[in-house]
């Protein structure tokens, strides 16, 4: 999907200088899905001390049925891992939410189907064909751009199974689906479940940053220098994995033992999110988000009229997508690399 290169990621984690704040705070998090490598950062910097030398005690909530971005937004979580999506959406629907960290510097999500499908050459061939979803307008919306990009109608039949959706596209029956690559993609490569994918941006769907790092204006505003060292701290553990994935590797499975067993499988994870310059840009970026990123996913969900106001009309009018991120909170000196 991207071309995969070395490169050093010590640069970064050194230069992630630690700040000094005298108080002693409480910061809680809540998760977005069940411990995975999209979280690693935050292990690590629980394990490595980063959060205690910035006077913070740090409070990984458990992933619960009721949305991290919903939690932030009614201060049940000081921060969250929030979907690109669900901030976009919740806020401009009045919730409280700001993005203050990008997980992912690029979308790890593709479009995907058994490679042994001759007849899926092109998005166009998958005109006609079966979609095993997940149930939001999002997914037709970006389907449909991705098949008419190509030359095709962009009509398809969808199915929604939730996470099902990835056995029923290995047993035939749905044509296609949507999945995250650095996870459930490398699980099927280490399955030997060959597959063959469209990347979103190749067709017509701007590139986005996954998911954030997010918390609530009120919270910033009250708290400025607890935030920046709690964002600071957590963008050393993301270099920190960067440079030691193995070691990062072994905390996130000490730290999650009930749920994470095997090991080949989460080191496979984290190097794709390593190769494929997801955690660390190219450009050395470690959670810097992209204005132009904010700006173009914002401008394409407009124009598919997903967004609604409160009262869930159509929204009329374009809102200040500046206004749903800041990058004031990370480390000056390790936004990029030195």
């Amino acid at each position: 999907m991207l071309n995969r290169r070395l490169f050093m990621a010590a640069a970064v984690a050194g230069a992630l200088v630690t700040p000094s704040f005298a108080q002693s705070d409480t910061v809680t998090i809540a998760l977005d899905w069940t411990p995975n490598t999209n979280h690693i950062g935050l292990y690590v910097a629980e394990a490595e001390g980063f959060f205690a030398e910035a006077g913070l005690t740090v409070e990984i909530l458990p992933y619960s049925d009721t949305s991290a971005s919903t939690l932030v937004a009614n201060r049940v979580a000081d921060f969250g891992i929030l979907g690109s999506l669900s901030l976009f959406l919740q806020r401009t629907a009045g919730a409280d939410l700001v993005a203050t960290y990008a997980l992912v510097q690029t979308e790890t999500g593709r479009l995907v189907f058994n490679a042994d499908r001759s007849d899926i050459q092109t998005p166009r061939d998958l005109d006609g064909l079966t979609y095993g979803g997940f149930g939001s307008a999002w997914e037709n919306a970006l389907i449909e751009t991705i098949i008419r990009h190509d030359g095709g109608t962009g009509q398809f039949e969808t199915v929604t199974l939730g996470t099902s959706a990835y056995e029923a596209l290995a047993n035939g029956a749905v044509d296609f689906t949507l999945e995250v690559y650095t996870w459930e993609g490398v699980k099927a490569e280490l399955d030997g479940v060959p597959q063959r994918a469209f990347r979103y941006a190749d067709y017509g769907v701007p590139d986005q940053h996954t998911n954030f790092i997010g918390s609530s204006q009120a919270y910033l505003d009250a708290n400025p220098e607890t935030a920046s060292a709690f964002i600071q701290a957590v963008q050393r553990g993301y270099a920190f994995a960067v440079a030691n994935p193995d070691e990062a590797t072994d905390i996130l499975l000490a730290a999650n033992s009930d749920s994470l067993t095997d090991r080949a499988f989460v080191r496979a994870s984290l190097q794709a999110l390593i190769d494929g310059h997801y955690l660390q840009g190219i450009d050395g970026a470690v959670g810097t988000i992209q204005a132009e990123k904010i700006e173009a996913i914002g401008d394409y969900l407009m124009a598919a009229e997903i967004l609604r106001d409160g009262d869930g009309k159509v929204l009329a009018e374009r809102p200040d997508f500046s206004s749903y991120y800041s990058n004031q909170y990370l480390s000056e000196t390790g936004a990029t690399a030195q």
